[in-house]
């Protein structure tokens, strides 16, 4: 049956990762590495089922794939999750146990943080594999990626802006964010010290009560960010809001947020360019963090991550130019600009592909 699944996805490898002297339940999937090294965060979650943790790396894994292909990238798409509690199952001996299995890999998978994750864990990895990034700047990594995927979020933002209103004035629409943590949080504070009406959600009330208090937000109920008076949705939590119950309910003429997997099915991708509403394909709008620790690889320049950030708006454009231009929702636009480049720069690439791991600049794991 997995077999089945890895066939119908596309997946080259997925290693499940066991120690239990640690408590590590971990997979690691490894989606396509025609571009380069698969990079990917890892996902800490309590999931109900080993099913569910399955699913999650493989829908994730493909879409970093296409994130790094339609971001000009030389890398593939991989994932990381870990089964379990972040508030109350981290440890040392974890951190350091998934380090050993993805330094196994050689290389062909680079982990980073994600949901659950935050750079202090990645600090623990680091100390068994150099291929790790996000670590803290003194050991030559960028630190948290949050910052520069919130930036890129706006690159997008302002790419849709210019298309659906003929300008890039954040300030002069409204925006009801649902979900404000690290990525969600940073995100708000660029809306609003443009001037910007933010309304924000969240099912942590402590961080609802931080983007009131700090960046003057205004609080709704997690169930009411849908019924808003908003010019813009953006969705900054978990993927899957935009469905078949909150569509009918959003007003707004744009959704640009950066979440992954937004759109709860293909379906519902359609039916949003029916009803007008311009979509920003997620996994190309919040590519800067992606963006930023790739350049950990060659040795990372904050000045050059920032000028790549802004290359999301160029990117965007051009998604939305297929997708005017072949008449199809941008959804499908953005895989189409991802899959031709994995095609044709895949075929330049495929003599090399025996090349050895790529080594971090000036970098060691222990």
């Amino acid at each position: 049956m997995i077999f089945e699944t890895l066939a119908q996805t596309g997946h080259e490898e997925v290693v499940f990762c066991h120690n239990k002297d640690a408590g590590l339940k971990a997979i690691i999937a490894i989606h396509n590495s025609v571009l380069g090294p698969a990079l990917g965060g890892l996902r800490m979650w309590p999931y109900a089922t080993e099913q569910d943790a399955l699913n999650d790396v493989l829908r994730l894994s493909r879409g970093m794939t296409y994130k790094a292909a339609v971001s000009g990238l030389n890398l593939g798409g991989g994932k990381g999750v870990i089964i379990g509690d972040p508030s109350k199952d981290k440890s040392e001996a974890l951190f350091r146990a998934f380090g050993r299995f993805v330094n196994s890999l050689n290389g062909r998978y680079i982990t980073a943080e994600d949901v659950g994750i935050d750079v202090n864990d990645m600090e623990y990895v680091f100390r068994e594999t150099e291929f790790v990034t996000g670590v803290h700047q003194v050991h030559g990594g960028s630190g948290d990626p949050s910052p520069f995927t919130a930036y890129g979020t706006l690159q997008g933002l302002m790419a849709a802006l210019q298309v659906k209103y003929g300008n890039e004035d954040v300030g002069k629409y409204s925006y009801a964010v649902q979900g404000v943590g690290h990525v969600g949080m940073e995100f708000v504070k660029l809306l609003r010290e443009r001037g910007a009406k933010v309304f924000v959600t969240d099912i942590n009330k402590e961080l609802v009560q931080r983007a009131v208090d700090d960046h003057g937000a205004e609080a709704v109920a997690p169930d009411q960010i849908y019924d808003v008076d908003m010019d813009v949705y953006s969705p900054c939590a978990l993927g899957g809001t935009v469905n078949a119950n909150t569509l009918p309910r959003l007003k707004c003429q744009v959704i640009c947020g950066a979440a992954n997997n937004q759109l709860a099915t293909d379906e519902i991708g359609d039916e949003v360019m029916r009803k007008g509403i311009l979509y920003a394909p997620d996994y190309a709008v919040n590519a800067g963090g992606l963006m930023n620790v790739s350049l950990e690889i060659d040795g990372y320049n904050r000045e050059r991550a920032m000028r790549m950030l802004r290359t999301i708006y160029f990117n965007l454009g051009r998604i939305f130019e297929i997708s005017k231009r072949d008449n199809i929702p941008t959804y499908k636009a953005a895989d189409r600009m991802a899959e031709e480049r994995i095609t044709t720069i895949g075929k330049l690439r495929l003599p090399h592909l025996g090349q050895t791991a790529p080594r971090f600049q000036g970098r060691r794991g222990n």
